[in-house]
């Protein structure tokens, strides 16, 4: 009987992908569970003999087993428009291998990233890393090789290599994808590092909104740890709160504590967890490791992308798109591409109106700039975030001015409270920009008003006053955060305020 394969991934088990595969057994099919594709519209995709039928419910199995279903039918998964036009290094086996099959890893050239490391000796490993250009892929785009000689050379008896899962942007999914789908990539990634650094312990920080992942990550680090020792990793579950994404934070959690932002220095590569220095890397990153060091990888990677974005991005494809899922291309891939010619426009067919990127602390980029190159400096320049790689698409339905005071209430709800312009400004912010919305208000409407203002003006503000208060406020709270989430918190506010004006209301 021929096997059937079909996505194990969160997100097909949530469009039904069990009760299907179940419809298959009970008609006497095999069925085998694979990673996804990332072709997230076709979910459950079905896969038999390297052709696709998708969307596949219960009710179509029947057809498909009896040799119809063509409405369903894509042809060849492997030669659909949506891979073809891929570079696919990170999610090379997505959609092609059992998630925790060891057999499987092995055969598609799992492995032999770590077994190239470990006949280097460590300073040629941190070399080859750097040689790469490979840069964090959690969102400030530090280069990893730098990073891992910092921790190289710290002194101290002790060393850790940290992942950080806690993928918490929104229209973000790569994380979730590869620890579900290739979990020993990771594993291997963490190794090379530990080798590189001298570390023996490693940890692995999910998020707990991921139950799929935080099981299929334990069960491969005990299928691996043979094939890493004596590195020893630990899976740790995320404390709920989105500021645990930024790296300090996230230490914090780890060692129990409340998961709230340090102040740098030291940083953490001198003084991470529990005071030992500490490579602390996003799951994209370290899962990129064994392709660098595979032979000629290093120098492979180095010849994709532009300038100094080197190597691939796992793009994720989110919002209102026809063709929503995970996009793996080099940098310098413009945003007319991946809304257009990849995800097929709008799901509503309405025109885009902004795409956000970098999750909810990524400016809102209007058309006009759709022609802006995937890359880090270019990004920086529009005043941008590249972030985690995650877009969202808007149609011209969409209020950007509730979109800014979105970010605002944001950052007001996630704040761990440390620093003032975050914990403070973040709600001043939204009060302000309900202000302007509702074209403006005496004193006795405002802040101002309250009893413990008594330094106050009382006199009302007119709206021009009111948006040079907002660019003051946003100017604080970059400047003055301790982290991005108060630092980033203006970029969607001045994006929408610069292109959209209208939508805040009447001159």
């Amino acid at each position: 009987m021929t096997t059937v394969r079909i996505s194990d991934d969160s997100l097909a088990l949530a469009c039904g992908a069990d009760a299907v595969a179940a419809a298959f057994v009970d008609a006497g099919w095999t069925v085998e569970r694979v990673s996804s594709w990332g072709m997230h519209w076709l979910e459950p995709l079905v896969e038999i003999t390297g052709i696709g039928w998708g969307p596949v419910t219960v009710g179509r199995v029947a057809d498909i087993i009896a040799g119809g279903a063509e409405d369903l039918c894509i042809g060849p998964i492997a030669a659909h428009p949506f891979l073809a036009g891929q570079h696919r290094l990170t999610f090379a086996r997505a959609g092609k291998a059992r998630p925790l099959s060891l057999e499987d890893y092995a055969a598609s050239g799992g492995w032999s990233g770590l077994d190239r490391a470990l006949s280097l000796v460590p300073a040629t490993v941190v070399e080859e890393v750097t040689a790469s250009g490979l840069r964090g892929r959690g969102g400030a785009g530090f280069p990893a090789g730098i990073k891992w000689k910092t921790v190289a050379g710290a002194p101290g008896a002790r060393k850790f290599v940290v992942c950080n899962a806690d993928e918490g942007d929104s229209g973000t999914f790569a994380d979730r994808m590869l620890m579900e789908g290739d979990p020993f990539q990771l594993i291997e990634g963490m190794a090379i590092a530990a080798h590189a650094v001298g570390a023996e312990q490693g940890y692995i920080y999910v998020r707990s909104e991921y139950p799929h992942a935080v099981a299929k990550l334990r069960r491969a680090v005990d299928l691996a740890a043979s094939r890493i020792a004596p590195f020893a990793i630990e899976v740790r579950l995320g404390a709920g709160a989105y500021v645990c994404g930024e790296e300090t934070s996230l230490l914090n959690s780890i060692e129990g504590k409340r998961g709230e932002v340090r102040a740098k220095p030291p940083l953490p590569a001198l003084q991470g967890l529990f005071g030992c220095p500490t490579v602390v890397n996003n799951v994209l990153t370290l899962a990129a490791i064994p392709h660098i060091l595979s032979a000629g990888g290093a120098s492979r990677y180095d010849s994709l992308g532009i300038d100094r974005s080197k190597g691939t991005m796992p793009i994720q494809l989110a919002g209102n798109i026809k063709h929503g899922g995970l996009y793996e291309t080099a940098f310098g891939v413009t945003l007319n591409a991946l809304i257009y010619d990849v995800g097929g426009g709008t799901a509503s067919g309405r025109p885009v109106k902004a795409v956000q990127v970098g999750g909810p602390l990524g400016a809102y980029i209007p058309p006009a700039q759709f022609d802006l190159p995937f890359d880090y400096e270019a990004y920086a320049a529009a005043g941008a975030l590249i972030g985690h790689g995650g877009v969202v698409v808007f149609d011209d339905s969409a209020d950007m001015g509730a979109q800014a005071r979105f970010a605002m209430q944001f950052c007001a709800a996630e704040s761990c409270g440390k620093c003032t312009p975050c914990r403070i400004g973040s709600t001043r912010g939204v009060e302000l920009i309900d202000r302007i919305r509702a074209g403006g208000g005496t004193a006795v409407d405002a802040v101002e008003a309250l009893p413990q203002m008594r330094n106050a003006g009382k006199a009302g503000r007119s709206r021009d006053e009111d948006l040079a208060l907002l660019e003051d406020l946003c100017e604080a709270m970059e400047l003055g955060s301790l982290c991005a989430l108060g630092g980033f918190t203006p970029y969607p506010v001045r994006s929408a305020l610069r292109h959209w004006p209208d939508d805040f209301g009447p001159p």
